[in-house]
């Protein structure tokens, strides 16, 4: 990546155009993953293990929701966080988080509101440290608009907007490409979250944006964010083992990319997993384009539901412990991306056992090991 620093910002976002936006997943798929392509200026440059913000706008039907619930028009004048004057329907739709109820949101709205809220003495007690659980209990699953549904009155002046709801904050999406590839273009996937909660359909509020209101040809603001924390090795003959399950696939395409433009020599291991081959195999032409050309060395695919008893990657790593145990004795650098909660635990677990088995060492002696490839820089993550 370039040295100097990006010219735009999280709050000075380039009005990109967007070039491609996909449908991957087959329509049986329980998912909807989207691959997403993006116009940069020339001069923007990224490398491969960076992020890519998304400054997406909230929902307009959401928004005339609030409008409406509130008993404002929308034209009313508001002072935005910069003290710029917009038009409430513009703050409302770019500037406040409207969705994902906060426990802040509802301490400001309490304070704020007039003793003839109904249930005031009721939402007053949310706020109190001891109800700290029955209060997260109710912010769950919860928006802006259900609180203003449930104790309706509480804001009197549009203004008051900005003291209950945070701030509209971008989406951070690992890169997907490499722009040895594409050049002045930015590659990511997205996930589009869809759910229901207290009665109501609800959508991730970025994913959603891209799922819904972003055809090709549309605006988006974004800005490049550099992640030096997870990256390439500099020698270009050092092995990589990368597990990237679901959308955690994206840093990898960009890796595999970036090796093959600059014809490193380092031995590449994929483990990728998804629900089912035939609708869920993100990027599936290029990765086994990749594995036929031997870009990829060894490519181990896990999909949980294509058998009875469900298979995930850190299952395909066991069945190949002492081979990944010999990658590392190689030097091979292991990369991990996608869900925190539990896959990247799960993988950090069957890799420690690839470890001891390989080492023939106690489990004290292989956290030593992992620890020693986390200060070096051997074991990067790139978890959310």
């Amino acid at each position: 990546m370039s040295t100097q620093p990006q010219k735009y910002t999280r709050n000075n976002p380039y009005i990109s155009r967007m070039l491609v936006n996909v449908l991957m997943t087959m329509p049986d798929s329980e998912k909807q993953t989207r691959h997403i392509e993006l116009e940069l200026e020339p001069g923007m440059d990224y490398t491969p293990g960076d992020a890519v913000g998304i400054v997406p706008e909230n929902r307009p039907s959401e928004v005339a929701e609030v409008l409406e619930r509130l008993n404002f028009k929308g034209d009313e004048r508001v002072l935005d966080h910069y003290k710029v004057e917009i038009s409430l329907e513009e703050a409302l739709r770019t500037r406040l988080a409207i969705g994902k109820l906060t426990r802040s949101s509802v301490n400001a709205y309490a304070k704020i509101a007039p003793g003839s809220v109904p249930r005031i003495e009721a939402l007053k007690s949310l706020t109190l440290p001891e109800n700290r659980p029955v209060a997260e209990e109710y912010v769950w699953g919860r928006e802006l608009i259900d609180l203003i549904t449930e104790y309706p009155g509480g804001i009197t002046e549009p203004q008051q907007l900005f003291t209950v709801v945070a701030r509209l904050t971008p989406r951070m999406y690992s890169i997907a490409s490499s722009q040895a590839s594409v050049k002045d273009a930015v590659h990511t996937i997205v996930r589009v979250v869809y759910y229901s909660s207290h009665q109501r359909d609800r959508q991730g509020l970025c994913s959603g944006h891209l799922g819904e209101r972003a055809p090709e040809g549309s605006a988006m603001p974004i800005f490049l964010h550099a992640n030096n924390n997870f990256r390439l090795p500099e020698n270009t003959d050092t092995p990589v083992i990368m597990v990237g399950p679901g959308t955690g696939i994206a840093p990898f395409r960009a890796f595999l990319q970036h090796r093959k433009a600059h014809g490193h020599k380092g031995d590449n291991w994929l483990f990728f997993g998804e629900q089912r081959r035939v609708s869920d195999f993100l990027y599936q032409e290029d990765l086994e384009g990749m594995f036929k050309d031997g870009i990829l060395t060894r490519f181990d695919t896990a999909f949980s539901r294509d058998q009875a008893h469900k298979i995930y990657v850190q299952d395909r790593m066991r069945e190949n412990d002492a081979e990944l145990y010999r990658w590392l004795e190689r030097g091979a650098h292991f990369y991990v991306c996608g869900d925190a909660n539990r896959m990247a635990k799960d993988v950090e677990t069957a890799l420690l056992d690839a470890i001891a088995n390989g080492k023939n060492c106690t489990p004290d002696a292989a956290q030593e090991y992992l620890a020693n490839m986390k200060k070096t820089r051997r074991y990067q993550t790139d978890v959310y």
